[in-house]
């Protein structure tokens, strides 16, 4: 039974992923924006221990921690929360950008730092679920994709810098999936929502799951999921 670190639990994939953790009896943390967020985390999913901190304000993580318990111990830290918000890139105002940036990015890049004695210590793992958007970018896309393109940066180097201690990186690449997310997309893009066209969150919390139930003599490193319909 292993103790796993999750942001993004409350909705989409992110939920989906903690709800098969905790059916399998592993150890949930689960990182709230506030108070309330967390109070309703824990009584969703009984059991789980919660973390406060603000991805928006990744320059604060490392004092709010500072006042909290964290895992000695981390078998994965699965980074799955993000923002969007579409915008040509003539038009976007720079708050669009730093937001983006902050919660998909560097604040992935904060968490993974502090978190990774716990991760050493027993080799775990850390997943970025990503997002196409980081594998190529469209217009009106500009400033996510660039947060995601980032990410794979990311990742990519994380990977190569902690191959000696043993901890595994993985990037997860979903094509639209069915989530509150994708409902923001389809209004920003003034497009009607029909979430049978798009990819279930069950779908890629299975792949997420793939990678960390992979023995240990093997590592997915990328991986790509697209609707199927």
């Amino acid at each position: 039974m292993g103790a796993h670190l999750i942001t993004g639990a409350g909705s989409g994939i992110g939920a989906s992923v903690a709800t098969r953790l905790a059916e399998r009896g592993e150890r949930l943390w689960l990182l709230a924006r506030d108070a309330r967020r967390a109070a309703e985390l824990r009584e969703r999913f009984p059991g789980a221990r919660t973390l406060v901190g603000d991805l928006g304000e990744p320059a604060k993580l490392s004092w709010a921690f500072g006042h909290q318990e964290l895992p000695v111990e981390l078998d994965s830290l699965l980074h799955i929360a993000g923002v969007v918000q579409l915008g040509e890139i003539g038009e976007l105002p720079v708050k669009a950008w730093q937001e983006q940036l902050n919660v998909n990015l560097v604040a992935p890049a904060e968490l993974t730092r502090l978190l990774l004695p716990s991760l050493r210590l027993v080799k775990g793992h850390v997943v970025f679920v990503n997002s196409g958007a980081g594998l190529d970018a469209h217009a009106t896309w500009g400033a996510y994709a660039a947060s995601k393109h980032g990410l794979r940066a990311l990742a990519d180097s994380l990977r190569q810098e902690e191959h000696g201690h043993g901890v595994r990186v993985t990037s997860v690449y979903p094509g639209r999936t069915a989530t509150a997310m994708q409902v923001q997309v389809h209004q920003q893009e003034g497009k009607d929502y029909d979430p049978s066209r798009w990819i279930d969150p069950e779908s890629v919390a299975t792949a997420v799951l793939t990678a960390l139930d992979l023995p240990r003599d093997a590592e997915i490193t990328n991986l790509t999921v697209r609707p199927g319909r």
